[in-house]
């Protein structure tokens, strides 16, 4: 695996939450770097909790309008264009709050010109069609801000 793609999989580890506990257990061997770490001081597990307000917020009103529009449709339960809409969010990347498998689902953003879902997801947590309790993510689960009034 070249240096580019040790380090492309590092950052997937560290969006995985993973790299906390290898730093924690002697760093990542192999890319190079002084002591094993990956980039800079140590990120613990603590520093990248969504508590630590890493979540940023969006207003409704600031959201493309597809966004809106697929808020509209979580409020009116469906009908969803998409089959996976709708379905448990497992939030493996661990980016949200902490609640028990089932809290959240997601459900697709159109993206223009896009051939297949796009990457745009708002996952809302708790009941159906509840919208008082939802995200924005236009990377595919990367990163998520919360939906705001």
């Amino acid at each position: 695996m070249t240096r580019a793609g040790q380090r492309e999989q590092a950052c997937k580890w560290l969006r995985r939450g993973v790299l906390a506990v290898c730093v924690a257990l002697g760093g990542i061997a192999g890319l190079g770097l002084p002591g094993g770490a990956a980039f800079g001081p140590s990120v613990s597990a603590r520093e990248m909790s969504p508590a630590s307000g890493q979540i940023g917020a969006i207003a409704r009103a600031q959201l493309p309008h597809e966004a809106v529009d697929t808020l509209n449709l979580i409020a009116a339960g469906g009908p969803y264009p998409y089959a996976k809409d709708g379905v448990v969010f497992g939030n493996f990347e661990r980016l949200l709050p902490s609640h028990p498998r089932g809290y959240y689902h997601e459900y697709t953003v159109p993206t223009p010109r896009a051939r297949s879902r796009g990457a745009r997801r708002i996952v809302c947590g708790g009941p159906p069609r509840r919208t008082d309790n939802c995200f924005y993510s236009d990377d595919h689960y990367n990163s998520f801000k919360r939906i705001v009034e």
